[in-house]
């Protein structure tokens, strides 16, 4: 998709995040680096370095396996030109500063202490880092028991039969920079690795970019405990397109009837424990 016909998309409530950044381009054009470092002002990494986004380096096999490595000893981020994946990356890191540089500290952390085998092949830990970093939805909550419904996938009862409540006591804050690739062409059976932010009721009368603030805040918390994400078990499915608004059929009491796409808790299963 080009981009001026991603225009109107963009303006999507799963785009909400990253939408005070897209205000900030040209939108008849494809940003350029130095107008998306220009986005990055003042955000460091974990080490204290300005983030910068920068062509891939020449020798790409080479340095791929240490991108996030890379990240945290140069403040570089490698961003393709024109290229969607890479420039929602981009604006993951200007929405969410202190938790994409707590993500990207974690990793480097790992790769450091596990060497050649932790670059050559993942371990349970990074893996979760890498699924909410790619297509991870922040849920802001003053209820335990409609995040139970998650765990449970109660998706009808949590996203239809109790919708009037999900509004008035839950977030759903889209942080993955791959998420916000596919909800450019959105398709039946996306689903997104969730953490689970205890906030009281006040939080869902904040304005938009004070909840992305806080979420942040909050994300860079849990993520700066390696107990809070020992593995993809941490962290329940959501199928994203059920969140009221997210999808034209979310207005209508069959569309929640897709099994395929909202699917059951196979039975006998070990429940999500998320921290």
């Amino acid at each position: 998709m080009d981009w001026a016909a991603a225009q109107a998309r963009l303006r999507g409530p799963a785009f909400a995040p990253i939408a005070p950044a897209l205000a900030r381009l040209d939108p008849g054009r494809w940003p350029a680096h130095d107008e998306l470092t220009a986005l990055a002002g003042g955000i460091v990494t974990s080490r204290g370095l300005p983030v910068r986004f920068v062509p891939p380096r020449a020798q790409q096999d080479e340095g791929r396996a240490y991108y996030e490595m890379h990240i945290a000893q140069s403040g570089e981020v490698e961003t393709r030109a024109e290229n969607w994946h890479d420039l929602f990356n981009a604006l993951a890191w200007v929405a969410f500063p202190k938790s994409k540089a707590a993500i990207n500290a974690q990793h480097a952390a790992m790769l450091e202490e596990g060497g050649q085998e932790e670059a050559r092949r993942r371990n349970p830990a990074r893996d979760a880092l890498t699924l909410f970093d790619e297509g991870g939805v922040a849920v802001a909550s003053s209820s335990p028991e409609l995040l139970r419904l998650i765990v449970d996938f109660e998706w009808k009862e949590l996203l239809w039969r109790r919708r009037e409540e999900l509004a008035r006591k839950v977030r759903f804050i889209a942080f993955g920079h791959s998420l916000f690739e596919k909800m450019l062409d959105p398709f039946i059976g996306i689903v997104a690795k969730t953490v689970f932010l205890p906030v009281d009721e006040a939080f869902a009368d904040l304005p938009g970019p004070a909840q992305v603030a806080r979420a942040d805040a909050l994300l860079a918390a849990h993520f700066a405990e390696r107990s809070r994400f020992a593995s993809p078990r941490s962290m329940a499915p959501l199928p994203v397109l059920g969140i009221p608004g997210w999808h034209p059929g979310t207005a209508r009491e069959d569309f929640y009837d897709d099994a395929d796409h909202f699917r059951p808790r196979k039975k006998g299963s070990e429940s999500f424990r998320p921290k």
